[in-house]
């Protein structure tokens, strides 16, 4: 369809080619609306009160993040990547117990001036409510590629945590040796292919011990090959997603002595469509196997079940988490996956297009999953917005995941005749009344949240350590936004993981934190959201509880450590089969 004209590349309205008949959606989720059980004044007033107690402020500049800006490369020809933006990330790159920040810088384009981007900013956490960039003397000011995303990890059970870059261009491993970065793409059998990939994770997909690799990968484009559409016959602008063909992920085997084998085909994760851009580790059906979860763009969701055997069987379709709410693909960006009620079943958020709800499927403990949007009460307040990055947490500490998503449009001027519908968009945040009915907060936590921005990473961590967990979020061709956390503080307790016979970093983890009636849980992973990665300590919130009844720990390796009677408002630090619970709170 290169050079076709208008007509027949706009047929139809623009958002159409999204796959979505607007007036059917609207009439089924005002339908799905009318069914839902309404909250009670009582649990609304105290959602209101809650989120009253709920502040952010903007720290970027004070922080020393201000020099940060994202490129993408743009110089008027509209080219398709343009619109991807890229992630962010909580690090503890020199293992000293503060989460540090890495950023990606964006990428140009080859025979362009603007080829020579920063493509990685890493900085350091002077632990005053300050970071140092560090890109060149860790090693990383030598790559040039048109960066995307970024997930960070020990794949090598060295003690310290290892980069993987996503990119146009090639993908990069960075291992971590003493605090400074070395390529070793070629090395480790990771750098092999040249495809656009998107988001990444690392997880022990075997249980053997060492970091297995998840590769999204999105679609198959070049300059040479992006096409030319006009809205009006003269003007180029970017090109819908199903204009191109899919490119599907990749999954490496983690050999153990420093390099990875494609297991794509042997290990089942192919045939499947492309364009997946989100992903996230999760154990729906609780048999102590990791499952994956992913968000493609235009094509069904995924969802990957461990057989415990190296495989993986794909269930999304047959379990009810593939398609939208009118039996349509959606446009699937971030994605992240959590227990948000009594059930103790793990619901699956996903991010989608404007016009379209963000996904909330709930499992029913009896081989599928529910649809919840509408039940959530997140599906109408989402529907004008353009999510990418989002994440679950506990941002007021009740004892329950709340929700945030990080929104921005992607077609600056298609929007225009779009009632409601802008390029700049305000990010939000869902508070959870415990039985995941979610309000929006937005109108009732004043600041940070009323600026209108283009969000595309964003990442959640606790930078100060003060048992709340702050907000990092990257724009696209733009600035990189730190909001730290100022709500009103309940009680907390932080969990740092060292795994002995499980992968070093203990992903796959399973805590079980028990307070009163209440019970939360947390996996320790990498990955989610869209391009970035949040930081691998657990948080929990305590609400007004002094004290956790229990806390136990399902190792990946099977092994299960029990702790009881933990005090409040503290961090600390387990290392598999110790026994022992180390105090690492600040005085």
């Amino acid at each position: 369809m290169l050079g076709a004209t208008p007509n027949q590349l706009y047929p139809y309205p623009p958002l159409i080619y999204r796959g979505i008949n607007i007036l059917l959606l609207v009439v089924l989720f005002n339908n799905s609306c009318s069914k839902e059980k309404q909250p009670s004044a009582i649990a609304v007033n105290e959602q209101k009160n809650e989120a009253a107690k709920i502040n952010f402020a903007e720290v970027t500049s004070e922080s020393g993040l201000g020099n940060f800006h994202h490129d993408n490369g743009s110089f008027g020809e509209m080219w398709f990547p343009e619109q991807m933006g890229s992630g962010a990330g909580f690090i503890d790159y020199n293992d000293d117990g503060w989460v540090d920040i890495l950023l990606v810088g964006g990428g140009g384009w080859a025979n362009h001036t603007k080829r020579n981007i920063k493509t990685l900013w890493l900085y350091k956490n002077n632990k005053d409510g300050t970071f140092s960039e560090v890109t060149e003397e860790t090693g990383l000011g030598f790559i040039n590629t048109y960066g995307l995303g970024i997930v960070a990890a020990d794949y090598d059970n060295d003690g310290d945590q290892d980069i993987f870059l996503t990119s146009l261009d090639g993908n990069i491993l960075l291992r971590n040796h003493d605090g400074i970065f070395n390529d070793v793409s070629q090395l480790s059998g990771l750098g092999n292919r040249i495809e656009w990939s998107s988001s990444a994770i690392f997880f022990d997909a075997d249980k053997d011990g060492w970091l297995d690799l998840y590769v999204g990968n999105y679609a198959i484009w070049s300059p040479a090959s992006d096409l030319w559409c006009s809205l009006d016959s003269k003007t180029k602008v970017y090109c819908p997603p199903e204009m191109y063909t899919g490119l599907p992920s990749r999954f490496y085997h983690n050999n153990g002595d420093g390099t990875f084998s494609d297991h794509t085909q042997i290990a089942g994760f192919l045939p499947a469509p492309g364009k997946s851009l989100g992903v996230v580790q999760l154990d729906y059906n609780d048999d102590g196997w990791p499952d994956l979860a992913v968000a493609n763009d235009g094509e069904r969701d995924l969802l990957y079940q461990n057989n415990g055997d190296g495989t993986f069987t794909e269930k999304g379709t047959e379990l009810g988490m593939a398609y939208g709410e009118n039996g349509e693909a959606r446009a699937g960006m971030g994605i992240d996956a959590g227990i948000v009620d009594s059930s103790g079943y793990p619901s699956i958020f996903v991010g989608n297009f404007s016009n379209e709800m963000i996904g909330v499927y709930r499992y029913s403990g009896k081989g599928w999953f529910n649809d919840r949007a509408a039940l959530s009460r997140i599906g109408r307040t989402s529907y004008l917005s353009l999510t990418f990055g989002l994440f679950l947490f506990d941002v007021d500490l009740d004892t329950d995941l709340d929700l945030f998503v990080g929104n921005g449009h992607v077609y600056p001027f298609r929007t225009k005749d779009q009632e409601g519908i802008t390029y700049r968009q305000v990010s939000q945040l869902f508070t959870n009344d415990g039985n995941g009915v979610f309000a929006n907060a937005n109108e009732m936590v004043a600041g940070v949240l009323d600026n209108k921005m283009v969000v595309r990473g964003a990442a959640a961590g606790d930078y100060d350590r003060d048992g709340d967990l702050d907000i990092l979020l990257t724009e696209n061709n733009g600035p990189v936004h730190l909001w730290r956390n100022n709500t009103e503080k309940k009680n907390f307790l932080r969990v740092i993981l060292e795994g002995e016979t499980s992968n070093r970093d203990a992903l796959g983890a399973k805590i079980v934190v028990s307070v009163d009636e209440f019970k939360m849980e947390r996996i320790i992973r990498t990955g989610s959201s869209y391009l970035s990665q949040s930081g691998l300590t657990a948080s929990f919130g305590l609400g007004n509880h002094t004290t956790v009844d229990s806390l136990s720990i399902i190792w990946p390796s099977g092994e299960i450590d029990t702790f009881t009677n933990i005090k409040n408002n503290r961090e600390i630090f387990i290392k598999e089969g110790s026994n022992r619970a180390e105090d690492l709170s600040r005085n």
